[in-house]
C-alpha cells in the first residue's frame, strides 16, 4: 500500500490588508510599533499621506502564519508618471519603508506578492527600499549608490546647546558661529505661515537646483498625518524667511526631511543655522538621534553631512524589472536630464512652482 505525505502547509499567506477596517488598522499598527526595525515610513500615516497628498494608490500587504499572527509586512506605492512611467514602490518618495519580515520565507513570500501586485498595476518595475532584501537573481541589489547619516545628539543638560555646538567638527562649526552672528531668528510650528513660508523657501531652492518641486498638497497631508510627530523649523532674517526644514520624529530621532535655502541662506550661512537650531529643538522634545537622511554618493550633499560629523552607512535597496525593460530613472544626476536641469534653473518662481508638481509627483 502507497503512503502520500499530505501537502505541505505554507509558512505563511499574504494578503492585502484591509484599510478600512479599524481593528485591521489598529492591528499592524501595534505590530510596527514592536518592530525593532520599523521606520517612519512603513505605518499608515506616512502611506495615506503619499495616496493623499500625491495620488499613488497605497496598498499594504501582510503576510500571516499558520495561526493568523502577522509575520511580516511591505507598504506599496503604485507610482504613474507620464514622464517617469509606472512603478510599484515601497513606499513613495520615501529613504525606507522596505520588507519587514521574521524570516527569510516570510521576506520571500512578501517579495513574490509584492512583484505578482505590480504586474496587477502594469508596474514594470518594483524598487524596495531598505528592509528585508530579496537573494532572487531576478532582483538587482544596489548598495554603492547612497547612504545615510545618523549620529546620536548631546546629552540634555544646563549647557546642551554649548555642548551640541562643540560636536560639530571645527570647520563646520565656524560656518554655524558666523550663521549665529547674523542676527538670525527662528521658529518652529505647523501653522498656516509655517507652511506657506516653507514652500515658498523650498520651491525656491529646488528651483534653484534644477529639480522640480513636490506638490504642496503632499508636505500639508504628511504634517496633518503625523501631527506632533513633523514639524517644521523656519529661520529668518529681518522676518524673511530664507531657510526652512520640515522634520519627522520617530523613536527618539529627528528627521529633517525637506528641507532648502534661498539664495540668501547661503551668505547668511542660514541653513547651517537652522540644522544646529533642529538639534537643539529636537534635544528639547527628547530625542536622542539626529537622521541627516539618506545622500547619493560623491554629492555636494554627501560631504556636507561628512562635514558636519556624520559619518555614512550604506543604503541597500532592490530593484525588479520586467524581463527585458531598463529600470526607471529619476536620478536627477543623470547625463540624461543635464539640459533640463539647466532650463528648469532659469524658470520665472511662478512658473516653475506650476509646472513642477505635475512632474514631480511622478518621481515618487
Amino acid at each position: 500500500m502507497m503512503h502520500f505525505a499530505p501537502p505541505a502547509v505554507p509558512a505563511v499567506t499574504v494578503r492585502a490588508a484591509d484599510l478600512g477596517d479599524s481593528l485591521e488598522r489598529a492591528r499592524f499598527e501595534r505590530w510596527l510599533a514592536a518592530h525593532p526595525t520599523a521606520s517612519a515610513f512603513h505605518g499608515l500615516a506616512w502611506g495615506q499621506a503619499v495616496e493623499r497628498g500625491a495620488g499613488h494608490d497605497f496598498l499594504q500587504l501582510i503576510a500571516e502564519d499558520s495561526s493568523g499572527d502577522i509575520a511580516g509586512l511591505v507598504p506599496l506605492h503604485a507610482v504613474h508618471s507620464p514622464l517617469f512611467g509606472r512603478a510599484m514602490v515601497s513606499t513613495g518618495f520615501a529613504v525606507d519603508g522596505g520588507i519587514l519580515a521574521e524570516d527569510d520565507a516570510t521576506g520571500a513570500a512578501l517579495a513574490d506578492a509584492a512583484w505578482q501586485m505590480a504586474e496587477r498595476f502594469s508596474c514594470p518595475t518594483l524598487e524596495l527600499r531598505g528592509g528585508w532584501l530579496p537573494q532572487d537573481p531576478a532582483w538587482t541589489i544596489k548598495s554603492d549608490a547612497h547612504a545615510g547619516f545618523v549620529a546620536d545628539l548631546v546629552a540634555d543638560c544646563a549647557d546642551a546647546d554649548q555642548r551640541q555646538l562643540d560636536w560639530i567638527p571645527r570647520k563646520q562649526r565656524a560656518e554655524v558661529r558666523k550663521g549665529l552672528a547674523n542676527n538670525l531668528a527662528v521658529r518652529t510650528g505647523s501653522s498656516a505661515i509655517d507652511r506657506d513660508q516653507h514652500y515658498a523657501v523650498y520651491s525656491t531652492s529646488v528651483r534653484n537646483l534644477g529639480t522640480p518641486v513636490f506638490p504642496r498638497s503632499l508636505f500639508a497631508a504628511v504634517l496633518d498625518a503625523f501631527g506632533d510627530d513633523a514639524d517644521i523649523l523656519t529661520v529668518l532674517h529681518d522676518d524673511v524667511p530664507v531657510a526652512s526644514v520640515l522634520s519627522l520624529y520617530h523613536r527618539g530621532a529627528v528627521m529633517p526631511y525637506w528641507g532648502g535655502g534661498t539664495w540668501d541662506a547661503r551668505g547668511l550661512r542660514a541653513n547651517d543655522v537652522m540644522y544646529y537650531a533642529l538639534m537643539n529643538h529636537a534635544r528639547a522634545r527628547g530625542c536622542t538621534r539626529f537622521d541627516f537622511g539618506r545622500s547619493k554618493v560623491g554629492t555636494g550633499a554627501f560631504a556636507f553631512k561628512k562635514n558636519w560629523g556624520f559619518a555614512p552607512a550604506p543604503l541597500s535597496y532592490a530593484v525588479r524589472t520586467t524581463d527585458g525593460q531598463p529600470p526607471r530613472d529619476v536620478n536627477p544626476l543623470s547625463p540624461k536630464y543635464r539640459m533640463q536641469i539647466a532650463l528648469w534653473q532659469r524658470l520665472p518662481l511662478s512658473l516653475a512652482n506650476r509646472l513642477g508638481p505635475l512632474i514631480a509627483r511622478g518621481l515618487g
